[in-house]
């Protein structure tokens, strides 16, 4: 808009009238003045265009080239092609892709490594608030990274922080697959926000409050989650906190982007059938998501089912 304006002011005004004083030194202090307008020729006044067209686009390029830091996320890329954000769940680092990234080439994988979960020191989310910062940190990597519209892949409370970063920002993502997590993160095990969430809130206070509750945890998350033997307590009881009190579920008709849905569903029928049903239930606001259920299988769908899982992503991509 900037440049196009520029030029379009430039073509409609005359050239302007230049005529050199005595003491400037253009042909000398005898010269004699003139009316005759300075003449520029055509070549010298493209350049001139050229060099302030470049100039308006250059802050942005260099933008790009400025290497992201972040107190709250830590993120690599590999992999040559289309962008894909990869997100990864409570306590899990972004090894969980490995798999994936071999099985599905073609892709510039960004894969997302969470402050204060696997290995990482807390940094800024050892502290405050913790999901919405998160969520806003990936988008600004996305801008300065110059990724557009990325498409996302989050798993668990990635997928939540996915689903946070399409509603905050409605036209921001091309594409969202949300890998077994559901809007309500409650009512993943059966639960609601409210009353979950107070619950939540009262665990958190006995396992990061005191030294019993400390250790208690520790074992917990040691056979919970991959990589959660080497997350800060704290950091993941206040995900665990903010996840069992969100609910995006009455928000989801808000969302543009084209959601997808892998739900794990385990072997038994019955509990097969009511995976697939509450998924398609708490999804039931999102305009036109695809319900693309993988199983059977756990929570760690990408583990326990790769090769589906990677036929699930391949297709979810191919519409990008």
């Amino acid at each position: 808009m900037m440049a196009s304006g520029y030029l379009a002011a430039a073509g409609s005004r005359k050239p302007p009238e230049y005529a050199l004083s005595p003491g400037s030194g253009g042909q000398g202090d005898d010269a004699p003045m003139t009316d005759e307008p300075c003449q520029f020729s055509r070549r010298q006044t493209l350049t001139t265009l050229a060099a302030l067209c470049g100039a308006l686009v250059l802050p942005s390029a260099a933008l790009a080239a400025i290497p992201f830091v972040s107190r709250r996320i830590v993120v690599s890329v590999q992999g040559t092609g289309r962008d894909v954000i990869l997100i990864p769940g409570l306590g899990s680092g972004p090894e969980i892709w490995d798999r994936l990234i071999r099985d599905v080439p073609g892709y510039r994988w960004h894969r997302v490594h969470v402050r204060g979960f696997a290995g990482l020191p807390p940094g800024d989310n050892g502290r405050g608030p913790l999901l919405v910062p998160l969520a806003d940190e990936i988008a600004r990597y996305a801008a300065q990274a110059g990724l557009g519209r990325p498409t996302v892949i989050g798993h668990s409370m990635g997928g939540l922080l996915g689903l946070m970063m399409a509603e905050r920002r409605p036209l921001g993502l091309k594409r969202l697959m949300v890998v077994d997590m559901l809007p309500a993160g409650a009512a993943m095990v059966g639960g609601t926000a409210e009353g979950l969430g107070f619950l939540a809130r009262q665990l958190r206070g006995y396992f990061t409050g005191t030294a019993a509750g400390r250790r208690t945890f520790a074992n917990i998350l040691r056979d919970a989650t991959p990589g959660g033997a080497d997350s800060d307590p704290d950091v993941i009881a206040s995900a665990l906190d903010e996840i069992a009190g969100t609910d995006l579920g009455p928000r989801l008709g808000s969302i543009l982007t084209p959601i997808t849905v892998v739900p794990a569903i385990p072997a038994d029928r019955d509990l097969a059938a009511a995976a697939l049903r509450r998924a398609t239930d708490a999804y039931r606001l999102a305009r036109g998501a695809r319900i693309a259920p993988v199983g059977p299988s756990g929570h760690m769908v990408m583990f326990d089912q790769p090769e589906k899982f990677a036929r699930t992503v391949r297709l979810f991509l191919a519409g990008y």
